[in-house]
């Protein structure tokens, strides 16, 4: 069995693609292939050592949740499962995507409310991103100078997207020692 599991909420698909780029970079042997959340209990992540977890923001700031667009569960209506759990001891690493230009507020809101999620139940979260090349105003994913995981802008810095996934992979497969 594969020691790290990628799971990720999705809207759009976008998160989705992410996901099978990072798990390319990992390889087979390294990763399990990304799961959607909504195909997931709690239990699954008892099997991995290191979580990997993705997600959009939706709209202003948001985890997305089932929304008139979005009929599939995702991080919102999962979020309670987060009260069962326990990741101590478990590494987890973020990634996030959002829009800096129309939502420069609340840039990357969603991977915030991710990264708060698995603190209060003991993660401890590897792979911080620095905010320079990124041009917003706000964003509850910044924690001393830098994003709490990897961020993708893939409507406006979509020819960055494998080059900062690649050295992202090489950030935290560095960080775990594998």
């Amino acid at each position: 069995m594969a020691r790290v599991g990628i799971f990720f909420g999705t809207d759009t698909g976008s998160t989705r693609k992410v996901a099978k780029l990072i798990h390319k970079q990992l390889g087979d042997e390294v990763a399990d292939k990304p799961v959607n959340i909504n195909r997931c209990d709690a239990d699954v992540f008892a099997k991995y050592d290191i979580l990997i977890l993705g997600t959009p923001t939706y709209g202003e700031g948001l985890l997305p949740g089932l929304t008139a667009e979005c009929s599939e569960q995702s991080w919102e209506e999962f979020s309670p499962n987060f009260e069962e759990l326990d990741l101590t001891g478990k590494i987890v690493a973020l990634f996030g995507l959002g829009d800096q230009v129309n939502y420069p507020d609340e840039f990357v809101d969603g991977l915030g409310e991710l990264y708060d999620l698995v603190m209060d139940v003991g993660a401890s979260v590897i792979g911080r991103w620095p905010i320079a090349g990124y041009d917003f105003n706000d964003s509850t994913a910044v924690e001393e100078g830098e994003f709490v995981g990897l961020v993708i802008d893939k409507d406006n810095q979509a020819s960055l997207t494998e080059e900062r996934i690649a050295h992202w992979v090489e950030k935290i497969t560095s960080e775990i020692g594998i």
